[in-house]
């Protein structure tokens, strides 16, 4: 007797005219069909979008930076006279520069009133402040007015990624208009390195930040101490990551056999109790007939 090959066949076909079509049965059939074409297109969307996974690690991200962080600084002051605004950097590590113009542009406001300092430099990465102030100006004035309003504080790149919303730039549009013209302002900034890793493998440097602030008119024993706008921070140990990742084929392929398989079973089951209970009641039916 030759070898039948056939044995091997675990999906043994049912003669046709061994079946029997009901009208439950197309109906199931149809709704079965257009639910796993529905969870098809919600898997294929997954698997064609990217995710965006955040981590945290404590590590200093961006060692090829030479110790620097870029700082973008853009600031209104409408009550004061550009040539009395300057900006003043100092840290920790010795630097102190009273009246830094590299990168910097001051725009007049209000017919030549106010200014507009826009700014864009470096910081070393230890404690320290910038300071918006009247300190570089040959002569000091009687009352500077430090009201502003801060249009841009940035550091590191720029990330226009839609998916991450993160505190890159904490303070624009915070308005100090109203306070007090002969106030200080301080602004206590906790920095924290950001890294965005997009699905090619290139990496992105940037910092976020928070903010605390606070109003106040010092005085020391020579009389009230000129006003000005300080920046105070420090960089936060703990870096956050953000990666472009995509599902993998094979978890996608495993979705669609679990939602073709699994929908498939739950209608047989379905269509099978509903038609054991139709011919039970028939032959109920019939009982009460005889």
């Amino acid at each position: 007797m030759p070898f039948d090959f056939r044995r091997f066949d675990i999906y043994r076909k049912v003669p046709k005219d061994l079946t029997q079509p009901t009208y439950t049965g197309a109906i199931i059939s149809v709704c079965c069909c257009l639910f796993i074409l529905f969870l098809f297109l919600s898997e294929l969307t997954g698997f064609i979008a990217t995710e965006i996974v955040n981590e945290l690690y404590v590590d200093d991200p961006d060692k090829d930076s030479g110790g620097k962080i870029e700082v973008n600084l853009n600031i209104s002051l409408p009550n004061l006279h550009c040539e009395l605004v300057g900006l003043d950097i100092q840290d920790e590590m010795g630097r102190h520069e009273v009246g830094h113009i590299d990168n910097s542009m001051k725009i007049p406001l209000n017919n030549g009133d106010g200014c507009r300092f826009e700014g864009h430099f470096s910081i070393n990465k230890v404690p320290g402040n910038f300071h918006v102030s009247t300190h570089s100006a040959t002569a000091q004035p009687q009352n500077p007015d430090m009201t502003h309003i801060i249009h841009k504080l940035s550091f590191g790149d720029k990330l226009q990624v839609q998916n991450v919303h993160g505190a890159f730039n904490a303070l624009e549009g915070a308005d100090k208009l109203s306070s007090n013209p002969l106030a200080s302002h301080d602004y206590i900034l906790k920095i924290v390195p950001t890294v965005y890793e997009d699905m090619s493998g290139k990496q992105r440097y940037s910092y976020q930040y928070t903010v605390a602030n606070k109003e106040y008119v010092a005085y020391s024993h020579t009389g009230r101490i000129i006003p000005a706008i300080w920046f105070r921070y420090d960089l936060s140990p703990i870096t956050v990551k953000y990666t472009e990742r995509r599902q993998p084929l094979y978890r996608f392929i495993t979705s669609i056999c679990a939602i073709i398989g699994g929908t498939f079973t739950v209608a047989g089951i379905l269509d099978s109790c509903i038609f054991t209970a139709s011919e039970a009641w028939k032959k109920i039916q019939l009982g009460k007939m005889q």
